[in-house]
């Protein structure tokens, strides 16, 4: 039995302030056509279909077309809510729609029934598990639950999973040793974390939360990661979705299959003059991509963004890695203020505005800026 395992669509999501609609709506498409080829028997959506728990109005007609083509299908779909999704708004009419197949998680009730599905191998139980807390889970159970890790051991506890058959989890948490990126919510301290150990039970764990493609501890546990880069800490990551087949019960077998984007996120790196020569852009996509441009320009470019944003059209983040963003510049209050000349004040707060000292002219400026001004005071 073959399923698709995809997550964290993060749909109407924002990045720097750019909407990311057409871009989801691309990568769905290329979702769909994935489907129509590999034509699995599933689809495992494990969480953050939405950015927010009240998405736009936009995002929630996207999702709306993707299951409707997916249940045109008959493919078989199995959705869990995430830590950024309202799971009381997700799973609104989850019981009429599982007559089409679309089998969403209702907000967690200390009860977890299967959905079973069949083939020449027997049976397969996929179990879907939304984004709990611990207090999520105290209310229905006796026992003391402390961590995320009791959680969600007490959540899959009282699962009735027979062993002998083949079983599927889809959850929405963060695995211990997962590897995180600036795009996700982090939980101080790692409060959130929860040991891989639980999972044994599962001949495959889909999991979302973390947005780059990994697997934790086994390959049978694993983050499919997001269809897009949402940072540019994933720039460099390869996008996919991951095809999990299940033959007898102990035979998986896991692949991915890429994403390409419509747009890419791409890191460029160099002084102002390098950067806009046509032969540094020509033949490249770069135009059109989205763009964190650092310069290393010593002085600082005037109106560097509208600039660089008429060769770089979608240009999100600009920075300066010089002598003056690399210093350490650690300013205390241990000196008297009244023992310093003027000159010597501003010398200090030029000083802490820019990791850097005043140049020899600029210093002379500003001295006699400050007699002139001392002159005309009295």
């Amino acid at each position: 039995m073959k399923f698709i395992h995809i997550s964290d669509l993060h749909l109407g999501k924002r990045v720097y302030e750019y909407p990311m609609n057409e871009e989801q709506e691309y990568i769905l498409n290329q979702i769909l056509e994935i489907i129509e080829k590999e034509k699995p028997d599933g689809v495992l959506i494990a969480g953050d279909i939405y950015d927010k728990p009240i998405p736009p109005a936009e995002a929630v007609k996207l999702f709306d077309d993707f299951l409707v083509r997916l249940a045109d299908r008959k493919t078989e779909v199995f959705v869990i809510g995430g830590n950024h999704d309202s799971i009381e708004r997700i799973a609104f009419g989850a019981r009429l729609m599982s007559s089409r197949g679309v089998h969403i998680s209702p907000v967690y009730n200390g009860e977890i029934l299967p959905v079973t599905m069949n083939d020449g191998n027997g049976k397969v139980n996929v179990f879907m598990l939304p984004f709990v807390k611990p207090a999520h889970v105290r209310g229905f159970c006796d026992e003391e639950i402390c961590t995320y890790t009791d959680a969600i051991r007490s959540a899959i506890s009282v699962m009735d999973v027979n062993p002998s058959e083949r079983n599927i989890l889809v959850a929405h948490q963060f695995v211990t040793g997962a590897t995180r990126c600036e795009s996700e919510e982090v939980s101080v301290g790692g409060l959130d974390n929860v040991d891989a150990s639980v999972f044994e039970v599962f001949d495959y764990v889909a999991l979302g939360h973390i947005h780059s493609p990994q697997n934790c501890g086994s390959p049978k546990i694993r983050y499919c990661g997001t269809p897009l880069k949402y940072s540019f800490s994933e720039a460099k990551d390869k996008k996919s979705v991951t095809v999990v087949e299940l033959f007898e019960k102990g035979n998986t077998v896991i692949r991915t299959a890429e994403l390409k984007p419509r747009h890419e996120l791409v890191e460029l790196k160099g002084k102002y003059e390098e950067l806009t020569l046509k032969s540094f852009y020509e033949n490249t996509s770069w135009q059109e991509d989205y763009t964190h441009i650092t310069l290393t320009d010593e002085d600082d470019i005037p109106d560097a963004v509208s600039r660089l944003r008429t060769i770089y059209h979608r240009l999100m983040k600009l920075d300066y890695d010089n002598k003056r963003t690399r210093m350490n510049i650690e300013i205390n209050g241990t000196d008297s203020v009244e023992a310093k000349t003027p000159d010597e004040l501003f010398a200090d707060f030029y000083l802490l505005q820019n990791n850097q000292p005043m140049s020899d002219e600029q210093a002379e400026f500003m001295k006699e800026l400050i007699e002139k001004t001392s002159e005309d005071k009295q």
